[in-house]
C-alpha cells in the first residue's frame, strides 16, 4: 500500500466490505499496529512521534461509537481542543470560539446543549466531525463520514469537507460507499481490493470502463460508471414492451417496468428518428432493415411513449411502429 495525502485535496478509498479500507485508515491514525512499512506525517515517522504531537497534526472520525457520560454535544466537540490545553483541560475564549464555529459548520446548533447519549446516530456523526474540525489539524481522516446521515446532511457534510480542503488547505483521507458522491467530492480515488491498492487516480480515470464493476465483483451493466449509480438486474427474457424515451423522460418508466420484472426494449429520440426515417423509405422486399431493427419488435405487445412533446411532432412515427408490431408476423414470414 502506497498512498499520499496532499494539502487541499481529498483522497477517497473505495472497495467492497472487508477489503481493508478501515484497516488502512486505522493504521494511519495508529489505532492498529502496523505489520510493516512506515507512516510519515510531515516527513516524520509516526512511530517516532508522541500521541500529543500527532494530535496537533492529524484528527479523525472513525465508525466506532464513543460513550461519554454526562456530557453535552458541545462538551464532546470541545475535547478536540485538549491537545492545545494544559493538563487540566481548561479552554480559553479562543478555544470556545473554534468549538462553536465547528458546530455551526456541521449545522449541529440544535443539539449543542443536548446530552450526547440522547441524540440520533446521524446527529452524533455531525458532532464528531465538528470535534475533528475544531482540533484544527493539517490532516483529517474520516471513516465513512456519511454513515447514518440522511440525504440533506450527507450533502452538508461532504460540502463541509470540500470547503475545509479548499479554504483551509487541509489534506483529507476518507472512505466512502456512496460511489455517486465519490465522484463529486474526491480529487483522487484509491481502489482497495482486499490485498492491495489496485488503482489510484482522479475520478475521471477510475469511473470509466469496467474498473469499478471488477473491483466490486458485479456485472458491467449493473453499474453506470458515468453517473455512479447502481442498476438492478433486469429480466433477460425477450422484450414485450417498447419504450420511446429521450432526455431522461423515460427513466421512471424504466424503473417501474424493472420493478414489475417486465422485459422491455427502449429507443432514444435520435434512435427513434433514425428508425422511423428508414421505415418511411422501406420496401417490402428490402429485408436489411428488418434484420437490423426488428429483433426487439418480434415479441412487442405494447408501446409506451414517455416523451410527451413527441406526441405533437412524431405521432406519425408511433403509428408506423404500431403498424410494424401489428403486421410483424407477415414480415417475419417473408424473412423466413
Amino acid at each position: 500500500v502506497n498512498l499520499m495525502a496532499e494539502p487541499g485535496r481529498v483522497l477517497t478509498l473505495i472497495g467492497p466490505n472487508g477489503s481493508g479500507k478501515s484497516t488502512i485508515l486505522k493504521s494511519i491514525v495508529k489505532q492498529l499496529k502496523s505489520l510493516g512499512g512506515v507512516v510519515y506525517l510531515n516527513g516524520k515517522a509516526t512511530s517516532e512521534m508522541k500521541e500529543a504531537e500527532i494530535a496537533k497534526s492529524l484528527s479523525m472520525v472513525m465508525t466506532e461509537h464513543i460513550h461519554p457520560e454526562l456530557m453535552s454535544c458541545r462538551d464532546v466537540v470541545a475535547t478536540g481542543r485538549y491537545p492545545y490545553t494544559g493538563r487540566l483541560g481548561i479552554l480559553d475564549k479562543q478555544d470556545w470560539k473554534l468549538v462553536d464555529e465547528a458546530i455551526t459548520m456541521v449545522h449541529a446548533e440544535e443539539v449543542a446543549e443536548q446530552s450526547f447519549t440522547r441524540i440520533s446516530d446521524g446527529q452524533r456523526q455531525r458532532v464528531m466531525l465538528a470535534r475533528a474540525i475544531c482540533q484544527d489539524t493539517a490532516i483529517l481522516v474520516l471513516d465513512e463520514p456519511t454513515s447514518y446521515l440522511d440525504i440533506r446532511y450527507k450533502l452538508d457534510i461532504l460540502n463541509s469537507i470540500r470547503k475545509l480542503a479548499r479554504e483551509r488547505n487541509i489534506a483529507v483521507i476518507m472512505s466512502l460507499h456512496e460511489l455517486d458522491l465519490v465522484q463529486k467530492v474526491s480529487d483522487m480515488v484509491a481502489c482497495v481490493d482486499g490485498t492491495t491498492v489496485s488503482h489510484i487516480g482522479p475520478p475521471e480515470e477510475i469511473f470509466q470502463g469496467s474498473l469499478v464493476q471488477k473491483l466490486y465483483g458485479i456485472e458491467e451493466k449493473n453499474f453506470d460508471s458515468m453517473l455512479g449509480i447502481m442498476q438492478m438486474p433486469g429480466n433477460k427474457a425477450a422484450p414485450n414492451v417498447f419504450v420511446i424515451g429521450g432526455g431522461g423522460a423515460a427513466i421512471p418508466t424504466y424503473y417501474r417496468l424493472q420493478r414489475e420484472h417486465i422485459p422491455f426494449a427502449a429507443g432514444t429520440s435520435l434512435q427513434r428518428r433514425r428508425i422511423f426515417a428508414e421505415v418511411k423509405e422501406i420496401r417490402m422486399y428490402q429485408l436489411t432493415f428488418w434484420r437490423k431493427h426488428m429483433g426487439c419488435i418480434r415479441h412487442i405487445i405494447r408501446i409506451i411513449n414517455a416523451v410527451t412533446h413527441f406526441l405533437k411532432k412524431g405521432i406519425a412515427g408511433i403509428i408506423v411502429l404500431v403498424f410494424l408490431v401489428k403486421v410483424r408476423k407477415y414480415f417475419f414470414d417473408v424473412k423466413k
